[in-house]
């Protein structure tokens, strides 16, 4: 507990930073794929990932959730765990090698016995070193986890075009796959300094399994939820249509999951920390809150108003067609900041029932939105896709935060400000881009109207709404003086 706040402060900027970095290597690793592969390679592996992302949300069982969301866990404890996991990620294995003749048959696709089965292996690669990250979290030593999966993204992403470029097609992507659960495991291992013992009937993990248990189900019903267009597209549409709409299903979220994921792991963690203190609880979420809604904002406006440029510089020409898929889903973006935070305050407080609860009543309204919407293709799924997210998300932040301490309007006040900074922004950007960048090819046109669009952000952002206090604030406490990192800071 000692330095908490700074050291959240800290952990959060190497987590983003090192997003930062993950979020250059995927997008430079899909320019390159993009070119060496065809849409087709993509949606064969698309059409498997479906259903292998489902036992995907089994992986850890929210055993590492459970384990970092407690105030103290025990050797015993997490030995016991450890072992649990690997049971789960052999059973999962052996449940997607059982599933491979089925989706083949689903699609027609004999090629996807293979593909399926290659893919099982990963599950076993990731349950062995689950425990070793979680520790790794409680501890925050996030500058180490964050160069274990950045090691680990180079090199499958590495192993991957070296393998489309000696013509593998679609097993390249299935090596990338594969090889990142196997590093980033071998890293948590090396790096944690901890070796499982035996297994303990009584060590009392049964109400950390009812823990993560819950945490898996509420996964399971929004992955289904969100993933079933997909499974939609691929079935009545083909490979075409779904390798269109998976790439820009994949560019538009890759900043998304990025910055959520960064700060997701930092807020997770520290929330846990003060669960009990609803001061600084209300005080570390709402800041946390802001810091990733004005990361985000941006973001989405720029894939509505430049999805074209987008495409042609990321993807290249012949992916043309996934621009306006790739406009339409603009809005998720969105969407998710404003959601996905309500997760860390749910789960750090230990409200997971109630997340379950609210991923069931949101399911059902994204489902029927993408069976309404697919006679209309690629583009009526995506304009789905949005628009129920838009319709749910004022209802699910009041559930989300009653009760909590943090009040509906706490929530408006602090999406006020991104959101008109936004809208300056994006206003600006369009003159610009009407005025001054028609007659420019795509890359100079998507520098010179994504820069006067981030310029003007900022400036309404800090200067305009006067938050510049609290950027500052957050800057000083970024380059205070940072102690080095320790494991014994958070107990075990």
């Amino acid at each position: 507990m000692n330095d908490l706040k700074g050291k959240t402060i800290r952990g959060g900027a190497v987590r983003l930073g090192a997003q930062f970095a993950n979020f250059a290597i995927r997008t430079v690793s899909l320019m390159v794929l993009a070119r060496l592969l065809a849409p087709k390679d993509f949606g064969l592996v698309g059409m498997v990932t479906a259903f292998t992302g489902v036992l995907g949300l089994f992986r850890d069982f929210g055993l590492s959730s459970a384990a970092i969301q407690r105030d103290i866990v025990t050797d015993e404890q997490l030995s016991t765990l450890f072992w649990i996991n690997i049971l789960v990620g052999f059973l999962l294995a052996v449940s997607a090698l059982g599933m491979a003749p089925a989706i083949a048959a689903l699609y027609h696709e004999p090629r996807l016995i293979g593909v399926t089965a290659s893919l099982a292996t990963a599950f076993i690669f990731n349950a062995a070193g689950v425990q070793h990250g979680a520790i790794l979290q409680r501890q925050m030593r996030f500058t180490t986890l964050s160069l274990i999966n950045t090691i680990a993204l180079v090199l499958s992403t590495g192993a991957a075009i070296a393998a489309a470029m000696l013509s593998f097609g679609y097993w390249s992507l299935v090596v990338m796959a594969v090889i990142f659960p196997l590093i980033a495991s071998i890293g948590n291992w090396l790096t944690a300094g901890w070796t499982p013992g035996m297994p303990r009937k009584k060590s009392g993990v049964r109400s950390m399994m009812r823990f993560g248990g819950t945490v898996t189900l509420n996964s399971l019903i929004w992955y289904v939820a969100t993933n079933f267009d997909k499974v939609l597209l691929g079935r009545y549409w083909g490979v075409d249509a779904l390798g269109l709409y998976g790439r820009a299903y994949q560019l538009v979220n890759i900043p998304t999951e990025n910055i959520n994921s960064a700060a997701g792991e930092v807020a997770f963690a520290a929330l846990s920390r003060v669960q009990n203190d609803p001061v600084r609880l209300k005080n570390y979420f709402l800041k946390g809150y802001m810091l990733v809604l004005a990361m985000t904002v941006p973001v989405a406006i720029g894939c509505a108003l430049f999805a074209d440029d987008l495409i042609s510089v990321v993807l290249g020409a012949k992916w043309q067609n996934a621009a306006p898929i790739f406009r339409l889903l603009a809005p998720t973006v969105l969407g998710f900041a404003i959601g996905n935070p309500l997760a860390w305050l749910l789960f750090s407080t230990g409200r997971v029932g109630r997340s379950t609860l609210m991923s069931l009543v949101s399911s059902p309204i994204m489902i029927i939105s993408f069976v309404l919407a697919l006679p209309y293709g690629p583009k009526g799924v995506a304009a789905a896709y949005s628009a129920g997210m838009m319709i749910w998300i004022l209802p699910a932040i009041a559930w989300a935060v009653h009760g909590t301490g943090i009040a509906f309007k706490d929530i408006l006040s602090t999406v006020k400000w991104p959101l008109v900074s936004g809208m300056a922004a994006a206003a600006v950007a369009y003159g610009v881009r009407t005025t001054f960048g028609l007659s420019a090819s795509a890359l100079p046109r998507l520098v010179l109207e994504s820069g006067s669009m981030v310029i003007v952000y900022l400036g309404v952002l800090i200067f305009v709404s006067g938050q510049k206090s609290l950027y500052a604030n957050l800057l000083r406490g970024l380059l205070g003086s940072a102690p080095a990192e320790r494991k014994d800071l958070v107990p075990l």
